[in-house]
């Protein structure tokens, strides 16, 4: 995904399907190429390259 991409769902408040090796997240912040994400499967929080997030529909193009 790019930071621009990222950067709207933040500011837009979209609900979007975002994953990250293969596991639903939520973006909570950005700083820089890194976002912090949380799972939604289980409390973890990472931080994570921007580049390595991605959308439900990108595995399905």
């Amino acid at each position: 995904m790019d930071k621009e991409k990222v950067y709207n769902i933040l500011k837009n408040k979209e609900i979007k399907d975002i994953y990250y090796d293969d596991r639903p997240v939520w973006i909570q912040e950005i700083n820089g190429n890194i976002a912090k994400v949380g799972f939604a499967d289980n409390f973890e929080e990472r931080d994570v390259y921007i580049e390595d997030l991605y959308e439900d529909n990108f595995l399905n193009k």
